[in-house]
C-alpha cells in the first residue's frame, strides 16, 4: 500500500511517501480502507521531535485518525461492520496510508448526511470541543474568550459555544483569522498579535486556551472572581504555566480536561450526530494528497492554515 514514513525525527521533509505492508487485521481490529487522514498540530510536535503522547519513533507510518469504509474484520470483532462507513483514531500511527488497522471498539460509525470528510475534521478537534465546553459550560449571556479562534478547535468551540448561549470573544492572529471567526459566529474578534489586545477584549467568565504562553497569562488577565479557565493546546510551544496561588487570589478555577473514555466517547457521538443534522459544521481549510504530507505540515507551522487540514488519500 501507499503510505507516509517519519523517517526521523526533524523538518517536514522528513515526511517521505513510499510503500508500507498492507495491515491484516489481528483480533478485535478492523481494517479501514482509508480515504481521509486527519492531521493535528501535536503531529508536528512530534515529527519535529517534540513530547509525544504517542511514543511513537521512527521509521513509523504517523497519523492517529482516519476515515473510510470497513473492509475486513479480525476474530472477536462485529463482523457487521464491513461495508461501514467509520471514523476511528489508529492508537498513534498508522493513519498516513491507504489501510489502517484500528480497534473495532472504538470506530465511530459516521452517521447518515454526514461526509467522511467532516467526520474526520470532527474525530479529534470536535470531541476537543465539546469536552472543553463539558468541562466549563458557560453560563447564558456569559461572555467567553476563544483562542486561537480560526483552528480546527477553535472553529467548532465559537458554534457550540454559541449555541450554548455564550457571547464569544474570538482572538486570532491576524485579519485573515478575524474573518473566519466572524463567518463561524464569533460576536467580537480580537487580534492578539495587537499590542495590548486585552483591552479589546474586555472582562470574560470563560477562557479556553488553546495557545499557551504569553497570549494565555495575557488572556488570564481577563478573568475575575468566579472565572474559569481551560487549557487545551499549546501552539505557542509552552502551556500557560498559571500558579494555583495566583488564580486562587483572583477567584479564577484552573479546570484540567481530563475526561474518561467514557466522557471521550459519548463527546465524539454528541458532535457527530450535531453535525449530521447541522448543528455544527467543521471548516476544511485545506486538503493535501497523500504523497504531500511534508507539505500539510509546512502549510500548518506556517500558521497560514485555518479550520481543519486534512490528507485525501484517494487523491
Amino acid at each position: 500500500m501507499r503510505a507516509v514514513w517519519l523517517t526521523e525525527f526533524g523538518g517536514p521533509e522528513v515526511l517521505v511517501a513510499g510503500e508500507a505492508p498492507d495491515p491484516v487485521p489481528g483480533d478485535g481490529q478492523a481494517l479501514v480502507e482509508v480515504e481521509f487522514a486527519n492531521i493535528t498540530f501535536v503531529e508536528t510536535q512530534m515529527r519535529a521531535g517534540g513530547p509525544s503522547p504517542f511514543g511513537a519513533e521512527p521509521p513509523v507510518v504517523p497519523g492517529n485518525g482516519v476515515g473510510g469504509i470497513v473492509t475486513a474484520v479480525g476474530a472477536g470483532a462485529d463482523p457487521a461492520l464491513v461495508g461501514r462507513r467509520v471514523v476511528s483514531a489508529t492508537g498513534g500511527s498508522g493513519g498516513y496510508a491507504e489501510l489502517a488497522a484500528v480497534d473495532a471498539a472504538g470506530v465511530f460509525e459516521v452517521p447518515d448526511g454526514l461526509g467522511l470528510d467532516d467526520a474526520v475534521a470532527l474525530l479529534a478537534d470536535g470531541r476537543t470541543a465539546a469536552m472543553l465546553l463539558r468541562a466549563a459550560p458557560p453560563r447564558p449571556g456569559e461572555r467567553v474568550l476563544v483562542e486561537a479562534a480560526a483552528g480546527g478547535v477553535g472553529t467548532l468551540l465559537v458554534q457550540l459555544a454559541k449555541a450554548a448561549g455564550a457571547v464569544v470573544v474570538a482572538a486570532v492572529g491576524g485579519p485573515r483569522k478575524a474573518d473566519v471567526a466572524r463567518r463561524v459566529g464569533a460576536d467580537e474578534v480580537v487580534d492578539y498579535r495587537e499590542p495590548g489586545w486585552t483591552a479589546g477584549a474586555g472582562a470574560v467568565g470563560v477562557v479556553f486556551d488553546g495557545v499557551g504562553g504569553g497570549i494565555a497569562r495575557e488572556a488570564f488577565t481577563l478573568l475575575g472572581d468566579g472565572g474559569r479557565m481551560v487549557s487545551f493546546g499549546l501552539a505557542s510551544g509552552e502551556w500557560a504555566g498559571i500558579a494555583e496561588e495566583d488564580a486562587a487570589a483572583r477567584g479564577v478555577t484552573l479546570v484540567e480536561l481530563a475526561p474518561t473514555p467514557e466522557e471521550v466517547r459519548a463527546c465524539t457521538e454528541r458532535v457527530l450526530a450535531d453535525a449530521a443534522r447541522g448543528a455544527v459544521r467543521p471548516l476544511i481549510g485545506r486538503r493535501f494528497p497523500l504523497a504531500d504530507a511534508a507539505g500539510a505540515h509546512a502549510a500548518i507551522e506556517s500558521r497560514g492554515t485555518v479550520g481543519k487540514t486534512l490528507l485525501e488519500v484517494r487523491r
